[in-house]
């Protein structure tokens, strides 16, 4: 017998309600299910060659590739049929890993892992590589306070003058369905890169409004010149930058910039580093080492 206090619907929403039936359907097996992330995966774009290339096309996927390896890590799955807007972020590179992978995981949780792994973006890579392989000291790797501190200069003209260089030859894809995608991949705008940005098309007289920019080509190609030189002078006959024992994230940077370059359609980028021997036979060794840390994900290798 019901409750008298239990609440009951008027007759009337009943049979509106009834219009509406609910069905539970059984659950559907689908043959194409997420692999268990049984070791380190991390995401990049699409290689110059996927049919025979590990190293990704994208200066900022190479940075964290070379970064990875010359830590001393190996054996790290690589893939790049994940498109950005599915990362983190909506950036690449990120590293799945597995949870017991994670730095002071407890045993309860290796124990309880199921595959499903932690996804990590790029600014949380040197942590997990830290509780891999150890913690670098205050140093950070180089020899003095002076060589790190250096290092942020040699950084920062990486990042701005040769960065500007390569994006002003960087294609950009012009098809209908790129224009219109919501999920298109956007770099940063290259007034946002060089060291003094190039002043609006229209000025504050115009009766139109401030659109576009200009943008001093020469300039920019000057500037990256010098920035190539003093790098291969810097270099000199060193085995790492800034006389390293061991290789450091600047070194991992300046790969990863070399590389791209080397890669480009661009002859005046090509050029000012073929021309400078060291460079070209420091690229081509680290390239070794960079590549040999890297595999293609299996699901890959099966498509």
């Amino acid at each position: 017998m019901a409750s008298p206090l239990a609440l009951s619907l008027p007759p009337p929403l009943r049979h509106f309600f009834s219009l509406f039936p609910l069905y539970t359907h059984p659950p559907i097996d689908s043959p194409d299910k997420a692999r268990p992330v049984t070791s380190p995966t991390l995401w990049i774009h699409v290689p110059w060659s996927p049919d025979a290339d590990v190293l990704s096309s994208d200066v900022e996927c190479l940075k964290w590739q070379a970064y990875l390896a010359l830590r001393g890590l190996s054996d790290i799955a690589i893939r790049w049929d994940v498109s950005p807007d599915g990362a983190l972020d909506n950036r690449l590179p990120n590293l799945h890993i597995p949870l017991r992978t994670l730095p002071g995981a407890s045993q309860e949780v290796k124990v309880q892992d199921d595959g499903e792994g932690e996804l990590l973006p790029a600014h949380l890579i040197p942590e997990w590589v830290d509780g891999r392989v150890g913690a670098l000291d205050e140093l950070e790797g180089y020899v003095d306070a002076a060589a790190r501190d250096e290092s942020r200069a040699w950084v920062s003209l990486l990042e701005g003058n040769v960065h500007a260089a390569l994006m002003l030859y960087q294609p950009t894809s012009t098809s209908f369905l790129s224009l219109i995608s919501p999920y298109r991949t956007k770099p940063r705008a290259l007034e946002a890169v060089v060291a003094h940005p190039p002043a609006p098309l229209f000025g504050i007289s115009s009766l139109l409004p401030s659109y576009g920019t200009h943008v001093n080509v020469d300039a920019i190609e000057q500037q990256y010149k010098e920035a190539i030189a003093s790098l291969s002078e810097r270099l000199g006959t060193d085995k790492w930058f800034l006389g390293s024992a061991n290789p450091t994230a600047l070194d991992a940077l300046v790969f990863a910039y070399l590389h791209c370059i080397l890669h480009s359609k661009e002859h005046t980028l090509r050029f000012e580093v073929t021309r400078r021997v060291n460079l070209v036979a420091w690229e081509r060794r680290v390239q070794s080492q960079v590549r040999g840390a890297f595999r293609v994900v299996e699901a890959l290798q099966q498509s």
